[in-house]
């Protein structure tokens, strides 16, 4: 067992990653694998399935390429991955078609038209979650409408992570986090999958799958499987829970007091509260957010998730990387951020107010409209980049705080998690507008590390998640930044002014997306 191997796999949108790990935690390598999905001019945004197996089986094998004897130690796999979506396989276990994956936006009118019926209240209140177009049910609701031959030749519905699990293993489930939040009852644990009635697809509820615990029950890696990523044919393969809550649980959300939360500034910022009991969870009036099983028994995560993030300060920094290109000048993203810390620390705060809704799908967190956009307001002919780009970084932690609040209290301590999270400059302004300690958890790989626990929960190398979060997420967790004073008062003031203008702009935004 001291030279045994677990290994995370986590598929995300862009990069497909497989990442040892030694059973006390120690990230021992990575192998990773740049992903791809094709937009179509129709609002479609699709990944071909075989791809996606092919890159995940490439991973492994460059894993064992990386680490001597890797097929002989492994203890267990175990995988995770980008969430929502539709992958669909046939009785033959093929893909149907390409995958819809999450950012695909064809099933807007359908959602919206039935987030505006009677029906959806009683929804919200089984699932905990809004209901937007990234998640399963809308899609198979399009497809129904517009490829009902394709949903005719299906005879599952995955997720991309159950996907990966199918191609391992050979079994067709999900976990219980995306199939409750989904399609069931947070409460019950139970399918509920009422909406698909509602959604004009009720022949859909024969591709639902059974739901299996990772950290209880595992699969086997089939002979198949074996040849194509270079590990022993029976090794143990976990099926973890959905991306947002693995990253939570390897960037420290876990924490048995409850006094926590996490936000994960990555492409989309998740900012996460543990409820040890269901009944704890805050529903809210705008029926935003997720409401996801925890791999802890009885405790569930709940969550609001901003589309965008990161996504933000790279639009900005793009801006400024054209502008130079075209006169001749080539600048990474890397090489525009060095010293950005240091420069928007000079400029003066909330000199400018930033809406963070820089996505095309619009805003699921704290409140849902598909029609949000981006904007600054309080230019003028002294604004400078720099001012702007705080600007930025201030909009991205007064959407964390708009996301927390719909939540209850804002946690007294947040663990930050995300490429962003290297920021000193966006931890002050996090904590100070938060005005909680925020500690960065200094593993770099949560999501590959939360799937990577599961599986040895469920190994029996820890008797529970309590003793594995002692070994692999305290020892990462950072010192804490306080809160500034004088800054956490000026955010406090300029808060509301945040709140009042995003609701004013609204009807703005409906009509810039509706204007002819």
């Amino acid at each position: 067992m001291n030279d045994g191997i677990l290994i995370g796999i986590d598929a995300g949108t862009s990069v497909i990653k497989s990442v040892a790990f030694a059973p006390d935690g120690t990230q021992l390598a990575v192998a990773a694998i740049a992903n791809a999905y094709d937009t179509h001019s129709d609002g479609g945004v699709e990944q071909d399935m075989g791809r996606t197996w092919a890159s995940v089986a490439a991973t492994l094998r460059e894993l064992g390429e990386r680490i001597p004897g890797l097929a002989s130690r492994v203890i267990a796999l175990s995988v995770t991955a980008q969430g929502d979506g539709m992958w669909l396989i046939d009785k033959a276990g093929e893909p149907v078609g390409p995958a819809s994956i999450w950012l695909d936006n064809r099933a807007a009118p359908i959602i919206e038209d039935y987030v505006a019926t009677p029906e959806y209240a009683a929804h919200y209140e089984r699932t905990g979650t809004g209901l937007t177009v990234v998640q399963m049910s809308g899609k198979l609701a399009w497809m129904q409408r517009h490829r009902p031959e394709m949903l005719a030749r299906a005879t599952h519905a995955f997720h991309c992570k159950d996907w990966i699990y199918f191609r391992l293993t050979g079994s067709r489930v999900t976990d219980p986090s995306e199939a409750n939040f989904t399609f069931g009852n947070f409460r019950t644990l139970q399918y509920q999958p009422d909406i698909l009635d509602h959604l004009g697809c009720p022949d859909a509820r024969r591709l639902l799958t059974p739901v299996v615990d990772g950290t209880v029950d595992c699969g086997k890696l089939t002979a198949a499987a074996a040849r194509e990523t270079g590990l022993k044919d029976g090794t143990p393969v976990c099926l973890g829970y959905i991306d947002i809550v693995c990253s939570g649980l390897g960037g420290g959300l876990f924490d048995p007091s409850g006094r926590s939360g996490c936000t994960i500034v990555g492409s989309t910022g998740m900012h996460q509260r543990l409820r040890i009991r269901a009944d704890d969870v805050q529903l809210n009036d705008e029926r935003s957010g997720f409401t996801t099983i925890f791999p802890v028994p009885g405790m569930v995560a709940q969550m609001q998730s901003n589309m965008a993030s990161t996504l933000n300060i790279d639009w900005l920094l793009d801006v400024a990387a054209g502008l130079l290109a075209e006169h001749g000048t080539k600048k990474s993203r890397a090489e525009l951020l060095a010293g950005m810390d240091a420069r928007i620390m000079d400029r003066e705060p909330s000199r400018l107010l930033y809406h963070p809704y820089i996505s095309r799908a619009g805003e699921r967190g704290p409140f849902m409209d598909l029609a949000a956009r981006a904007s600054f307001n309080g230019l003028d002919t002294t604004t400078t980049y720099d001012d702007m780009m705080r600007a930025v970084f201030e909009g991205l932690a007064f959407a964390s705080r708009d996301c927390y609040a719909v939540m209850g209290p804002v946690p007294q301590e947040v663990r930050m998690t995300g490429g962003a999270a290297r920021s000193a400059a966006l931890r002050l302004i996090l904590a100070s507008a938060l005005n909680a300690e925020v500690r960065s958890v200094t593993r770099e790989e949560a999501g590959a590390a939360g799937a990577a626990m599961i599986a040895a929960v469920q190994q029996g190398i820890f008797t529970d998640m309590a003793a594995c979060a002692a070994q692999w997420i305290d020892p990462h967790l950072g010192p804490p930044v306080k809160p500034d004073a004088a800054l956490a008062r000026t955010y406090d003031t300029v808060f509301p002014h945040y709140v009042t203008a995003r609701k004013a702009l609204r009807p703005v935004w409906r009509a810039l997306r509706d204007k002819t």
